[in-house]
């Protein structure tokens, strides 16, 4: 199937095209909603402004729009006219969706879909999230973390790309403080920095670091796309 890919730039949607692209189906266009403001139960809001460079990597045209509010329906009208546009500039069948088990953001994905005669396909869903972890670095996917909100999630974790060992802590630390493993409900954010859809690892030359005590953001403010030549 022609699709498009809900597309934030963190593990889930980057990861759920790579499973989209080995099933089989074509990724005609990425759809990036721009969030405007961290208050968004819906959408991404950590440096979703840099999914450009990654979809120049992945070398996927990309339709994006801004959000006019955090309200969800607001939200949920940016989404449909994106579509509507991939729909009539890309030919697309369905979208793709990286959810593992957020009920509510993909009904309300699903519902946008149905509207337009789209197919959902949701390769995540409701997988095992040990399992998903290991298999993303297993896949090669380099990803940093880039928010924190959840208890157990210190600092120390903003800006870290996650390599096997750190996943062995946070899987302790998820065990102690009872929060998503894959951060399925919002406890961290990520950016991929590299996959096997890249055609160069992102280079991240300039950044700040927010931090209020409890939660904190990692901010990209520089980045671009590393030449693997040489």
């Amino acid at each position: 199937m022609n699709l498009a890919a809900l597309f934030s730039g963190g593990k889930d949607s980057t990861y759920s095209i790579f499973e989209a692209k080995n099933r089989g189906h074509a990724i005609k266009c990425l759809v990036t909603i721009l969030a405007s403001s961290d208050d968004s139960h819906l959408l991404h809001h950590p440096n979703v402004g840099l999914a450009s460079l990654q979809a120049k990597s992945m070398k996927i045209p990309q339709i994006t729009i801004s959000a006019k509010s955090s309200n969800t329906e607001s939200e949920l009208e940016s989404l449909r006219e994106a579509l509507s546009a991939a729909k009539k500039d890309y030919q697309i069948e369905g979208i793709v969706h990286g959810g593992i088990l957020s009920e509510f953001q993909k009904t309300k994905f699903e519902g946008v879909a149905k509207d337009l005669g789209l197919h959902v396909v949701s390769p995540l869903w409701k997988k095992n999230q040990t399992q998903y972890m290991h298999l993303l670095l297993d896949s090669g996917f380099e990803f940093i973390i880039t928010s924190v909100s959840a208890d157990g999630l210190d600092k120390s974790w903003l800006g870290k790309k996650i390599t096997k060992d750190d996943l062995v802590k946070l899987e302790q630390l998820s065990e102690k403080h009872k929060f998503n493993l894959s951060f399925e409900g919002g406890e961290a954010e990520t950016f991929v920095v590299n996959c096997p859809l890249f055609s160069g690892p992102i280079e991240i030359q300039d950044s700040s670091i927010y931090w209020d005590g409890y939660r904190g953001r990692f901010e990209i403010v520089r980045a671009k796309i590393k030449d693997n030549a040489g």
